[in-house]
């Protein structure tokens, strides 16, 4: 049986806290966080690699998730990806030289009904089009 305590509980709003106030998780961070709460640093690096929204690196000012879930992917997500790539040019898990947006591929966001679909700083936007997509990057950089 595993036995969990109360850190292991709350490990993972520590890290969301942590990248909420760095824009990414450092490894000093990792260590400081073992040491407060007794968990070690494998299982915190663990955690943070088990969710695609933990990262360990600096990210763009604007990170960018298209969904490819079966609903977003048959309905044209992936060309949204291709275009996306295209436009900031950067590939996936990158970051646009001017540090505004980095740009990653995801499963589903819970916007099935809406397809194609992203999140956007944790905002979803859905039915996107190349149009769409346009009017949010120009938002984005003005």
């Amino acid at each position: 049986m595993c036995m969990k305590n109360k850190a292991d509980n709350l490990l993972l709003p520590a890290l969301k806290k942590i990248q909420k106030r760095d824009g990414f998780i450092s490894e000093d961070s990792v260590k400081a966080l073992s040491i407060e709460t007794k968990i070690p640093v494998s299982r915190i690096f663990g955690v943070i690699t088990f969710y695609s929204m933990l990262h360990t690196k600096k990210q763009g000012k604007h990170i960018i998730y298209i969904c490819s879930s079966p609903s977003c992917a048959v309905n044209g997500s992936l060309d949204i990806f291709k275009y996306l790539e295209k436009k900031l040019k950067i590939k996936a898990g990158s970051t646009t030289k001017d540090k505004k947006f980095t740009l990653y591929e995801t499963s589903c966001i819970g916007c099935c009904d809406e397809p194609p679909a992203m999140l956007l700083n944790g905002k979803s936007h859905t039915k996107l089009t190349e149009t769409k997509i346009d009017q949010i990057i120009k938002k984005c950089r003005s």
